[in-house]
């Protein structure tokens, strides 16, 4: 077998193995919907116990697509006070654990202490807005 095809070879193998990871990882997020919400102290607390919607944004400095959603999510935190929580991953480890949060980013809807939705990856901002709207 020549070089080039065992260099095609490795890559495709590696690019399988990530993508699976990638599906692995949704899935896994995904069959915590319905699930109930980890209990926290404060105001995400309150927001997760009360009726109206809470959305929480885990982001970290290094990801690239963070960098991006980070400023409309701090917009609407700031707009929608007590119901939309960004979450700095590489400050506040203990909640993305307490979430299961395994990558950013990640946009997790909580309802009446029951996890709605788990968005991963980067999200629109009509999504987002949409998101806080319920």
């Amino acid at each position: 077998m020549s070089i080039l095809v065992t260099v095609a070879v490795v890559a495709v193998a590696a690019i399988a193995a990530f993508m699976g990871l990638q599906l692995l990882l949704v899935r896994r997020m995904q069959r915590k919907q319905g699930q109930p919400a980890p209990e926290l102290d404060g105001t995400a607390g309150k927001a997760i116990s009360g009726g109206k919607s809470a959305l929480f944004y885990f982001h970290s400095p290094m990801c690239g697509a963070c960098k991006t959603m980070t400023p409309e999510v701090e917009r609407l935190a700031r707009s929608h006070q007590g119901r939309v929580f960004p979450v700095d991953i590489s400050v506040d480890m203990a909640t993305a654990r307490s979430f299961g949060v395994m990558a950013t980013p990640t946009t997790i809807v909580v309802e009446r202490g029951v996890i709605q939705q788990v968005l991963i990856g980067p999200q629109p901002k009509t999504r987002l807005e949409g998101l806080v709207a319920v």
